[in-house]
């Protein structure tokens, strides 16, 4: 009969690892995904360096990494990950909001960040969007968290339009992001629509050398584009 090849289109499930080195929390969150049929949990790690080697071995398309791990921590097991697995996707979990842990692993390639108290409903829309290749962290929560942690050298930097070649929309739009407006807001700040602010994002990305959203506003705060303190 027909009907027997509707599960033959059905999309891949999302496979997920998950990296945390207390066992409840592994759990909870496994607890969380594994009814979706749109993921596949595919293995716990304790630490880093089991969490590498793991990805190593079961392929996820994801991993949830908790920051604060022993023997080596989320940070440099997301290192680890965006130079050897670069398909393999970071979300980061820590306890806390602002945590200067969280910068250093958006810094070494994690595609977005969740604190742990965060509903199971947004757990699963994060890893929905890390899985597509964008980042999944709140606009503004991103640019606190690196407005915070992030400082630009004492030296002047070049204007910005001299900045990897960037025209002047892109560098407005660069200078938007790196204030905590969302692409709606920036649409709308510029008179232009979404569409357009999507071909510029994209084309910054390039010029700058950076995979998502939060590496853009880390080099934004980085280079004096954005000064700590002044207002969005």
């Amino acid at each position: 009969m027909n009907g027997m090849t509707a599960d033959v289109t059905q999309t891949q499930a999302i496979k997920v690892l998950i990296a945390d080195d207390q066992p409840l929390v592994r759990r909870g969150l496994a607890l969380i995904l594994t009814p979706d049929p749109a993921f596949e949990v595919v293995g716990e790690a304790a630490n880093g360096e089991e969490a590498v080697a793991l990805a190593h071995r079961l392929r996820p398309d994801v991993v949830v990494m908790d920051i604060r791990m022993p023997v080596l921590d989320g940070v440099a097991a997301t290192g680890r990950l965006a130079a050897e697995l670069p398909g393999c996707r970071v979300l980061a979990l820590s306890t806390f909001d602002m945590d200067e842990y969280v910068v250093a692993a958006l810094r070494a390639g994690a595609c977005g960040f969740l604190p742990k108290d965060i509903s199971p409903e947004e757990l699963v829309a994060a890893v929905r969007v890390v899985h597509t290749g964008e980042a999944a962290v709140a606009p503004r929560l991103l640019t606190r968290l690196i407005s915070t942690y992030v400082r630009a050298p004492e030296r002047p930097e070049p204007p910005l339009v001299q900045i990897s070649g960037l025209t002047p929309r892109e560098a407005e739009v660069w200078r938007l992001m790196a204030t905590g407006l969302d692409n709606a807001e920036i649409a709308e700040a510029m008179s232009v629509s979404g569409s357009t602010v999507k071909n510029h994002i994209t084309s910054l990305f390039g010029k700058l050398g950076v995979r998502d959203r939060a590496q853009a506003v880390i080099v934004a705060y980085e280079t004096g584009v954005v000064e700590v303190g002044r207002p969005g």
